[in-house]
């Protein structure tokens, strides 16, 4: 293998070996790590924000995030503001950290936190890890509060809708039974995807599209895919409702279906009409033939 490299003299970043070549990070979760370590200081932008960029699929971004939590790479903590706006705060490190580290970096016990409504965490006291070295963590919450995707709870009136999404999971694929002590917990997730405008409808299309062939946590699988709701997509147009005709036609010819038809009205015309024809001729044709035997 020959390799020819520049190192570079501008714009670049130092990322460890044991990051590139950690052996449980997929190339998504490397690139979003990489990715979040190279920004400039005082840069806070979203992970989900990074994917996008990046060109990472959401199935790939929740298995990116996954993993680099369980590496210790990523630690997340949910907290409410003092009117009762939840937020998500996320912390990117280049070396792996325990939760009490993480928790000591990002500067105090995640028990007590509480944010206020621009998801600011109260900060009393110093990041208590190594000496007065290098920065090893992006960035530091006293500066720069990793704030990324904040998550409105559920109006009341969608918690019914929300419960009754949960509830009927099973009719959806039966492997779906969830434990019931996880059901207000999901509740609320489904909560938050019905707050931000998608319908019941939507939310189930979308877990049945990222089921797995084999389940074995149903529970956590629904926890998983209802984590981090995306915006609801863009209605489609009604000219997407139009189908192409299946009849003769000189040129390709559209019509909207009411029934599921797939031919345009001219043309089940023509074709009742034909087949209205075939039958008068087929009963002149018995008509004949009978006259004809009776004759003989």
């Amino acid at each position: 293998m020959l390799r020819h490299a520049i190192a570079p003299t501008r714009f670049f970043s130092q990322v460890s070996n044991e990051i590139i070549r950690h052996p449980r990070l997929s190339s998504d979760a490397v690139r979003l790590l990489t990715w979040q370590l190279s920004l400039p200081q005082g840069e806070d932008e979203a992970l989900s924000v990074t994917a996008q960029k990046a060109g990472i699929r959401r199935a790939g971004f929740n298995r990116a995030k996954r993993e680099l939590k369980d590496e210790g790479y990523l630690h997340e903590w949910r907290v409410q503001g003092s009117r009762g706006r939840w937020c998500t705060l996320q912390l990117i490190s280049n070396v792996p950290l325990s939760p009490e580290q993480a928790t000591a970096v990002r500067g105090g016990d995640v028990r007590r936190g509480r944010a206020d409504d621009s998801g600011t965490p109260p900060i009393d006291q110093q990041p208590a890890i190594g000496g007065p070295a290098g920065r090893d963590v992006g960035g530091p919450p006293n500066q720069t509060p990793p704030v990324n995707t904040p998550q409105p709870s559920a109006p009341a009136a969608e918690v019914p809708e929300a419960r009754r999404l949960i509830q009927e999971l099973p009719s959806l694929d039966p492997r779906l039974r969830v434990p019931r002590g996880m059901l207000p917990q999901l509740t609320d997730l489904a909560g938050q995807w019905l707050a931000l405008g998608h319908t019941p409808d939507g939310v189930r299309d979308e877990i049945r599209r990222n089921l797995p062939p084999v389940i074995h946590k149903p529970g956590g699988l629904v926890r998983h895919l209802l984590s981090d709701p995306p915006p609801p997509r863009p209605e489609r147009p009604q000219v997407a409702a139009l189908r192409e005709c299946a009849g003769p036609h000189p040129q390709p010819l559209v019509f909207r279906p009411v029934a599921g038809e797939d031919r345009c009205g001219s043309c089940r015309q023509d074709s009742a009409a034909h087949q209205a024809a075939a039958r008068t001729t087929a009963r002149g044709a018995l008509a004949a033939r009978t006259a004809l035997h009776g004759a003989r």
